[in-house]
């Protein structure tokens, strides 16, 4: 997608996100067929549900139908939330996982890659996140801080058995 293109979808859509207290996270116009593909993808603090993506893709289509941000040919509209293993991009994304198990793809400072590391995110700030790092072979779990210039990419982790942080509190 072009720049003035996704900068003038950003610059429409982002209000109306606002609007119902989520954020914009990405917006990606793609090709299947002849028809073109904008997927919206939105995300909040508690995460968001399929009714309020609903709601949101008839305000963003009401908006889009309304100007010529889309041109004259057809596309399909899809909103959506990042999903279970979204990626961490944004300081926001790192808060939001917080107590989450990720995989960071890791880069030293010559920006070579470093290694992969799989752990748990226990704390951070504006310089780095605090990591419990799992035990290996029955082996207790050590603690790690590592700075956000050190992660090249990272991913929430999906865990089937994880305790929800609610059984936690009780």
């Amino acid at each position: 997608m072009s720049t003035t293109q996704s900068e003038r979808l950003r610059g429409l859509l982002e209000p109306l996100v606002s609007a119902v207290d989520l954020d914009l996270e990405e917006i990606e116009l793609s090709r299947a067929g002849r028809r073109r593909v904008l997927r919206v993808v939105v995300d909040s603090e508690d995460g968001v549900d399929l009714d309020a993506c609903a709601e949101l893709s008839r305000v963003i289509s009401d908006k889009l139908d309304e100007t010529d941000a889309m041109g004259d040919g057809e596309y399909q509209l899809e909103v959506t939330s990042p999903g279970a293993e979204r990626p961490l991009k944004e300081h926001r994304h790192y808060l939001r996982a917080k107590g989450r198990l990720a995989r960071f793809q890791l880069t030293t400072p010559e920006g070579q890659p470093a290694g992969e590391l799989v752990a748990r995110i226990l704390d951070l700030d504006d310089d780095g996140l605090d990591l419990e790092v799992p035990g290996v072979k029955g082996r207790k779990p050590t603690t790690r801080r590592i700075a956000f210039d050190e992660i090249a990419k990272a991913r929430v982790e999906i865990e089937f058995s994880r305790k929800d942080k609610k059984e936690e509190e009780a």
